[in-house]
């Protein structure tokens, strides 16, 4: 052991008193202290319930390195198994949909979303644990599915772009040109809508023990459910061109009566504007 001057002898007290930080640095300090007030190895060795090699090994890298050689160099482990471009690849197929890749089911786990990486090539092998830790590094977790319906016209696309066309025209963002409509009628079905009790509230005398006990009972509200006189339909129409409302109460609802009310929707008499209005038909009492 080199001999060491005050102010190093009063930095490694330091580190031992203080007792805080990493255990290695303090085991370290506490080994080069004892050696330089003379203490034997094989009596450091015992101290430090460490082997005496190992103390040889600490003093001789104090007396290269001096204090650097006290605080642990902690490598970065094992490398990553995965390169970067096969990170991407992996949290991509990982959020993608199984139908995309021709394969029978909706939902990937972590059985199938590995058996999938090996057969395509991605990796080389993957586990299950590995591949769930690798997808929560990424920000990717296993979430409820909402549902969604979609259409399976092959003219989807052609017919969504036709009505947003038609949509604009209404809303003026665009000019119709020849043999385009300029009154958009846009009709929808609302129901059946029913009238329900509902309990409400009201002044009465108080209950409990309180109560009087030759009170009347409380005033109940009747539940109304039967509809004995049938119902009837309300066909409405709003012109957003007038800001006006149309509506037109029908007994029943067939295709005859919705005709008569669109020939009543008479469109707007200002010149070439547009308007779009919509007819909701609903069952009331």
């Amino acid at each position: 052991m080199r001999e060491i001057d005050d102010d190093e002898g009063r930095r490694l007290l330091r580190i031992v008193r203080r007792g805080s930080g990493s255990v290695v640095t303090w085991r370290r300090a506490q080994m080069v202290l004892l050696s330089a007030q003379g203490m034997l190895v094989a009596r450091i060795a015992e101290v430090s319930f460490t082997s005496a090699d190992r103390v040889r090994d600490v003093i001789h890298n104090f007396n290269m390195d001096g204090f650097d050689s006290l605080y642990p160099k902690y490598k970065g482990g094992r490398p990553r198994t995965f390169t970067l471009p096969e990170w991407r690849e992996i949290k991509k197929i990982a959020k993608s949909r199984p139908t995309e890749h021709d394969l029978p089911f909706s939902t990937w786990s972590l059985t199938k979303l590995a058996d999938f990486l090996v057969a395509e090539g991605v990796v080389d092998d993957i586990s299950h644990e590995g591949l769930r830790i690798l997808l929560r590094e990424e920000g990717v977790s296993f979430q409820r599915l909402k549902t969604w319906k979609t259409s399976r016209d092959p003219d989807y696309a052609a017919k969504k772009a036709r009505v947003e066309h038609l949509y604009a025209i209404a809303d003026g963002e665009v000019i119709p040109e020849d043999g385009e409509p300029e009154i958009i009628f846009c009709i929808d079905e609302f129901g059946p809508l029913n009238l329900m009790p509902h309990p409400g509230r009201h002044w009465a005398e108080r209950g409990g023990k309180h109560k009087d006990p030759v009170r009347e009972p409380r005033r109940r509200r009747r539940a109304t459910y039967n509809r004995y006189d049938g119902v009837r339909h309300l066909f409405a129409a709003l012109d957003l061109a007038k800001d006006q409302l149309y509506g037109h109460i029908k007994p029943i609802k067939k295709r005859t009566q919705f005709l008569e009310f669109c020939a009543t929707c008479e469109p707007s008499t200002h010149p070439k504007s547009v308007s779009r209005s919509s007819a909701t038909t609903s069952p009331r009492t």
